[in-house]
């Protein structure tokens, strides 16, 4: 199962989260309170995507036996709330253009890339706090 948890104290915007085994910080640029102390909630959901992205092209490519020299992947949030869109750039090196093109259509089918564009239910729960 994924998991992760968040924990954020009394001052600050700076926020412990655990993911898994590993320990994140995430904050805020001090435009919008905080310390700068490690990337912000966007940047984050970004990096999960790319993330997804790189390993999904290398693992197909992989199991393609293609030559994988590098896989970069480039994310941006455009546009405004209402019509917000990722803007995704690969720069793909090893394989010729036709295994290229086909590691950008998979790019499409990552699950990462499926949550998000299908969008997931999410459900909240109130716990009373103990003294």
């Amino acid at each position: 199962m994924v998991h992760a948890t968040a924990h954020i104290g009394p001052e600050r915007m700076e926020t412990r989260i655990q993911a898994g085994h590993h320990a994140i910080v995430a904050d805020e640029p001090p435009g919008n309170g905080g310390q700068d102390a490690g990337p912000a909630p966007y940047d984050l959901l970004l990096a999960a995507l790319a993330a997804c992205t790189a390993m999904t092209l290398r693992m197909y490519a992989d199991r393609k036996g293609w030559r994988i020299d590098s896989i970069d992947v480039d994310l941006r949030i455009l546009g405004v709330a209402e019509g917000r869109h990722i803007k995704r750039t690969l720069t793909i090196a090893g394989p010729d253009a036709a295994g290229r093109a086909r590691l950008a259509e998979i790019a499409e089918r990552t699950p990462v890339t499926l949550t998000l564009k299908q969008g997931i239910a999410i459900e909240t729960t109130l716990v009373e706090q103990t003294a």
